[in-house]
């Protein structure tokens, strides 16, 4: 009896002992992540960023100096569309949250808010399709083809939608 005892409490305690080691593991991995999607990042950080997305574009896609050029102004006026979408809030999260944290939903701050991003999408997207069109139309065949492989397989969001790219320029064009 002593001995059928003493082996359940110890598998309980070695058990246990895992469950908490394994607890503590994934908390300690997860700490280095920002709390919250709302993270404010610098200006600086944002234009560290900027830089070594061109950077590793441009080396990705052997991109010239006139192609890297006009990545960057694509670049800037994605930037500015995100910026307009945000808006004036500094926290857009909580802006939507207080939609629906009182007793009724707040119909007309939500229209507002529809109007708001709909005007910032329809003021700003002929800039960044111009943009856009500008970079791929500047691309020879080659770079156009590998950046249509690269998105379809590497540059998937969270690599998800992941899709076989099956569009090749025609060669007699």
């Amino acid at each position: 009896m002593k001995r059928s005892l003493f082996k359940f409490w110890s598998t309980r305690a070695v058990v246990g002992l895992f469950s908490g080691v394994v607890l503590l593991g994934g908390l300690s991995a997860c700490a280095h992540r920002p709390h919250g999607s709302g993270t404010q990042h610098s200006a600086a950080d944002v234009a560290k960023f900027r830089e070594k997305m061109l950077e590793r574009v441009s080396a990705q896609l052997e991109l010239n100096a006139d192609q890297k050029l006009r990545l960057g102004v694509l670049a800037d006026k994605l930037q500015e569309q995100r910026l307009a979408l945000k808006g004036k809030t500094s926290d857009p999260r909580a802006e939507m949250q207080a939609l629906i944290s009182s007793d009724k939903f707040d119909r007309s701050r939500a229209h507002t808010l529809v109007g708001e991003k709909t005007a910032a999408i329809t003021t700003k997207s002929p800039e960044v399709v111009a943009a856009m069109g500008d970079f791929f139309d500047g691309l020879n065949r080659g770079t156009t083809a590998e950046s249509a492989r690269l998105f379809a397989t590497r540059w998937a969001p969270l690599g998800r939608a992941r899709i076989s790219c099956t569009w090749t320029p025609d060669e007699g064009a």
